[in-house]
């Protein structure tokens, strides 16, 4: 039923055909065909992944603001609610496994590949080889050939600290401006729902500012052996994650600006706020992980 009965909810909301996921998928087709080209070292990738990235972006506003107005017209009954929450669930569970892959991947890296290369049993093979991690210079772990250039590691002190209290800290303001809309306090719900965007905001500037300082004075890359190459996909990825928390929250406040959601309704407050404690729980992992050990 896409209509509403007698003007009332519908039973259960089914929205009439959409152009938005054919030209989702025809922006996702630019995003992967340049990405593919720019790091295979043709120019004109990069222009084709801006393309892409812009195409989703002018998809993903109409997108989403289709779905608003379905949801401020009264047709989403609790049977749309309850199919939300338990879509954003699943989602969630893939960004786990999705992480979970990743940490495996450190993990086996570090625990079994490395230490199998330095053993005897592949002395032949690797006689310069060093079974140690991280590795930091050539000939530990990544090098006997010098193919990595020497590198320093990334220690806990002071952004990754930092950056670790701006997020903990997120996450109450983030509370703080649920309990505040469930209680109809709107004034205050916005004021700490800004606050965590600029938390948010602020992570991200201390990680540019990381990655800079690794690449000038550290000479940690993507291209620093197996260390590098990890702690460079699990802080990249946690750092979109970020980013794209954020965006969430960020619309979210403006809905909340204008009017949008009410204590018993409001599963889009409720959704940004479980992806960003997700971040949060990711961002302890990886601190603890890449940092300390």
């Amino acid at each position: 039923m896409s209509a509403t009965t007698h003007g009332k909810t519908p039973y259960y909301f089914v929205p009439g055909p959409s152009r938005h996921p054919a030209m989702a998928a025809f922006g996702l087709f630019w995003v992967i065909l340049g990405a593919g080209q720019w790091i295979n070292g043709h120019d004109w990738g990069a222009w084709s992944l801006l393309f892409g990235l812009l195409w989703w972006a002018f998809v993903l506003k109409q997108w989403f603001g289709d779905a608003i107005h379905e949801s401020e017209g009264g047709l989403y009954s609790d049977r749309i609610d309850a199919s939300y929450r338990w879509s954003m669930g699943w989602f969630i569970f893939s960004e786990v496994m999705f992480f979970a892959a990743f940490f495996g991947a450190l993990f086996w890296s570090r625990g079994y590949t490395v230490p199998t290369l330095g053993s005897l049993d592949n002395s032949l093979l690797w006689p310069n080889f060093q079974g140690v991690w991280p590795s930091a210079s050539p000939g530990a772990t990544g090098s006997p050939a010098g193919t990595v250039e020497p590198f320093s590691v990334m220690g806990p002190w002071p952004i990754p600290t930092i950056n670790t209290a701006l997020l903990l800290t997120s996450g109450v303001t983030l509370t703080i401006a649920h309990h505040a809309l469930i209680a109809s306090h709107r004034a205050r719900a916005i004021a700490f729902m800004w606050l965590t965007v600029l938390l948010g905001v602020t992570f991200l500037g201390f990680q540019a500012y990381e990655y800079v300082h690794a690449y000038h004075e550290l000479n940690l890359k993507l291209t620093s052996g197996v260390y590098g190459s990890t702690f460079f996909m699990l802080t990249g990825f946690h750092g979109f994650h970020v980013f794209v928390g954020m965006l969430m929250l960020l619309f979210i406040t403006l809905r909340l600006m204008k009017g949008h959601f009410t204590p018993d309704r409001h599963f889009g407050f409720e959704g940004a706020a479980w992806y960003w404690h997700f971040v949060d729980v990711v961002w302890l992992g990886l601190y603890i992980i890449i940092y300390w050990f």
